[in-house]
């Protein structure tokens, strides 16, 4: 092609949005922002499968149970409560979670003698515990700035609540990664004296219960509540008296710390120092203001009131570790796979078209292709084996439907007329368009579930698809037509 016929191509909308992606797609990956240590790697993220790493798997120890009762659902959580020392919470009507790892014929008793009956049974947590589980590992991994890592609920076949955590965290040893599970915070309540000075009132340990965040219906503020311990309130009575909160509650602020760092802070409330006044007070609630941002803020210092902990214990059924050295080496195995399926398409094209012109814009609209997906990936997805695989997949798919385009317009070898052209290309796309709808679908349900191992496959298959209806198929259909009319 002469220099006319690709500035007539840039100008075209299809070669421009191809062109325009794909720089946009390198900028991103190499210079928003810079990051020259890593050379050819740039800002892609890549798994523990290709950069090392850790992985733990662990399992709720918590159940489910479907009852029907004839007394007093409040009773039968008391006694529940009660004998089994752990908390119990009620998901509807007809549904408790446990948050203990106890079998059917250990609970039976328990609800025989609050007249009351299991109707089914199912280890695991409701769904709210599990997005409360999945937000505090994302809290505590956040804080100790290790951006590479995922956090998967897994729910077994057949079963409607979670069983399983798995959390995968690029870079990191097996001993790091427990740590990061187990560890909880230094929680602590401060009360303002004069100025800007605190003085300590209470650690977390004095908490033995957080809330969900709530709504007020009359104000429509969030909050959390809280309740502490006789001696947690004890000793929070005796500071707000000592330091003169009870009297003058807005000039003395109380300040929330987790590991040093304040995550809450906010005058005493008029109401809450009328009743220290006359004694301890157990049940607290933090306000964290209005709207969309203070539900943020209530769901961040539900967390920190927990110190870190986990609402439901779990238990490490699985774990497993990539040596840093073997993620490279398998970095260096999988471009190599790349490149040689690249060649082996070019070689595969050549031999049946027996022509350059029409070999090379196919493997540059292949290889911009996969530019523009890891552009994309550089924002939303880890680069592990999975997602390699759909990359290479996306090669074999991409080069197909260009032969279907190529072999669709052309007719024994010659080039049709430019009407002619509009048509067969028109029925190639469709065909094409049938495939890629084919391809979303089955892949879609994939893309949903939470099976990291194939999750990510899914989802750079699909995004391979889109791309290529949308952008590179039909920059490829301009840019064939400007080689054949020559």
């Amino acid at each position: 092609m002469n220099s006319e016929t690709i500035v007539n191509l840039i100008k075209d909308w299809r070669g421009a949005l191809l062109l325009v992606l794909v720089i946009g797609s390198l900028v991103g990956i190499y210079l928003a922002p810079p990051n020259p240590e890593k050379g050819l790697e740039g800002n892609l993220q890549f798994g523990l499968d290709l950069e090392g790493g850790s992985w733990l798997q662990m399992e709720f120890q918590s159940v489910v149970v479907t009852y029907s009762t004839s007394g007093s659902v409040e009773d039968l959580i008391d006694n529940l409560q009660t004998d089994l020392e752990t908390d119990v919470t009620q998901i509807d009507a007809d549904h408790l979670e446990i948050r203990k790892g106890v079998s059917r014929a250990e609970l039976e008793p328990i609800f025989a003698a609050s007249d009351a009956s299991i109707v089914a049974y199912q280890k695991g947590v409701s769904q709210p515990t599990a997005d409360d589980v999945k937000r505090i590992l994302n809290e505590k991994v956040n804080a100790l700035g290790m951006q590479d890592a995922r956090i998967n609920l897994l729910t077994p076949t057949g079963s409607e609540y979670p069983q399983y955590v798995r959390i995968e965290l690029a870079g990191v040893d097996m001993a790091t990664a427990q740590e990061i599970v187990g560890k909880q915070g230094m929680f602590e309540i401060r009360i303002q004296t004069t100025g800007n000075a605190t003085e300590h009132v209470i650690y977390g340990d004095q908490i033995t219960s957080v809330g969900v965040p709530q709504k007020d219906p009359r104000n429509q503020d969030w909050s959390v509540a809280f309740s502490l311990t006789d001696a947690g309130a004890q000793a929070f009575q005796k500071a707000a008296i000592e330091h003169g909160a009870v009297n003058n509650p807005e000039s003395h602020f109380l300040v929330m710390l987790l590991d040093n760092e304040t995550v809450y802070s906010a005058p005493l409330n008029q109401k809450l120092a009328a009743e220290l006044r006359s004694g301890p007070v157990r049940s607290l609630s933090a306000s964290t203001g209005l709207g969309d941002a203070g539900l943020e803020d209530a769901m961040e210092l539900e967390i920190h009131l927990r110190a870190g902990a986990l609402p439901v214990d779990v238990e490490v059924v699985g774990s497993g570790s990539v040596p840093a050295a073997l993620g490279e080496q398998f970095k260096t195995v999988v471009l190599l796979a790349g490149v040689l399926a690249l060649l082996a398409v070019g070689v595969m094209v050549y031999l049946r078209y027996r022509e350059p012109t029409i070999v090379i814009p196919m493997l540059a609209v292949n290889v911009s292709e996969i530019i523009i997906l890891l552009g994309i990936a550089r924002f939303i997805q880890q680069l592990d084996l999975a997602s390699i695989a759909g990359l290479i997949a996306v090669v074999g798919t991409g080069i197909d439907q260009l032969v279907i385009i190529t072999d669709e317009v052309l007719h024994e070898g010659r080039v049709p007329s430019p009407s002619l052209y509009m048509k067969r290309y028109a029925r190639a796309l469709g065909i094409i368009a049938a495939s890629v709808a084919t391809v979303v679908i089955a892949m879609f349900p994939l893309a949903l579930m939470d099976l990291s191992t194939l999750r990510g496959f899914a989802i750079i298959t699909i995004l391979g698809a889109m791309v290529g209806i949308l952008v590179t198929r039909p920059a490829y259909g301009k840019i064939i037509m400007a080689i054949l009319s020559k």
